[in-house]
């Protein structure tokens, strides 16, 4: 009965583990914008990290039987996280990261203005990088559709 109840412990805390490490996605999303793939790319890992923390929590503790009231256990403590700490936390902290990363940018865009005005040569510079940089995705994009194509032909023939 002992053991019962501290792997149903151990999952409630895993429960709450994950919400935060969740949350930490959240508040990383809110500071910095990111695009759809990357978001997507985010997701797929935060949830391959979970398979994985439910997996090993089942193995050591129940010899990789599914017990439901684990399961339960840990939505108990998802839910309890969710519903107290999650939002101050992610609002709070979010806003902080926001404050420390636009007192950086402001910093950096007053550092790099002596830069960018101090001749035509930087001008020059980068109008040269932005031209090669708009080429390499060009090239790049063309590849990769050319690849998704033969791809798509390999597959559909067999």
């Amino acid at each position: 009965m002992i053991d019962e109840n501290i792997f149903l412990l151990h999952a409630f805390l895993l429960g709450i583990f994950i919400t935060f490490v969740y949350d930490l996605l959240r508040i990383l999303r809110r500071a910095v914008p990111h695009r759809p793939f990357l978001v997507s790319a985010e997701d797929l890992a935060f949830w391959i990290f979970c398979a994985v923390e439910v997996f090993l929590l089942l193995y050591r503790e129940s010899n990789g039987n599914l017990r439901w009231f684990a399961v339960l256990g840990a939505v108990v403590g998802m839910l309890l996280y969710r519903r107290t700490l999650s939002g101050p936390l992610v609002k709070y902290v979010s806003l902080i990261l926001e404050k420390i990363l636009g007192f950086l940018g402001r910093i950096g865009r007053l550092l790099w203005k002596p830069v960018a005005l101090a001749g035509r040569g930087a001008g020059k510079l980068g109008g040269k990088l932005r031209n090669r940089r708009k080429r390499f995705f060009a090239f790049l994009k063309k590849r990769l559709t050319i690849s998704g194509k033969m791809l798509r032909m390999v597959l559909c023939k067999h």
